[in-house]
Order: C-alpha cells, then structure tokens, then sequence
C-alpha cells in the first residue's frame, strides 16, 4: 500500500501532475471544488495512473483542503514514487 501527498489546484486547464511542492507533488486538477468534483478527480487520475480501480483509491487526511494524503492500495511505494516522478512536467 502506498501513500502519496498532493497539493491540488483546481480549475486547471487539464489534469496533470506539475511537480514537486516541497515534500509532496503539485496536482493540477481540471475540475473544479464545488460538491467533491476535485476529490473525485484527484481520485481518477490517480487510480488511473497507478492502474488500479478507483476503489483502490482514497484520501485519508485532507477532502476539504488542498493538501491531501492519498492512499493507493495494491502498489508498492517505490513503483507509485517512480510513476510520479514519470509523470512529471517539472523537475
């Protein structure tokens, strides 16, 4: 099981990771905060990028602000590290 900080900002042009904020990863999110679209985006491009089903995927700390931990379950910590760094737009 791995866990991964985000920091979101909604209402971006697109879905994307844009890097590294501090010790967790900056997540631009193309949905907006109204009733829990950004979570449940932030919830579908993570699963999607691990590749795992969305209910593999949860917030643990964080629904109602922007820094959030998110637990994916089924990946080991290493592969979803090396993912996000894959993924990145910036170092």
């Amino acid at each position: 099981m791995a866990r991964v900080t985000v920091k979101v900002h909604p209402r971006a042009k697109r879905t994307a990771i844009a890097g590294r904020f501090g010790d967790a990863w900056k997540l631009d999110l193309a949905a907006p905060p109204v009733d829990g679209k950004a979570n449940e985006e932030c919830v579908r491009f993570l699963a999607e990028l691990a590749g795992v089903p969305r209910t593999r995927v949860r917030i643990i700390t964080g629904v109602t602000g922007r820094m959030k931990v998110m637990e994916v379950e089924g990946v080991p910590q290493e592969d979803l590290d090396r993912t996000l760094a894959g993924t990145s737009l910036r170092p």
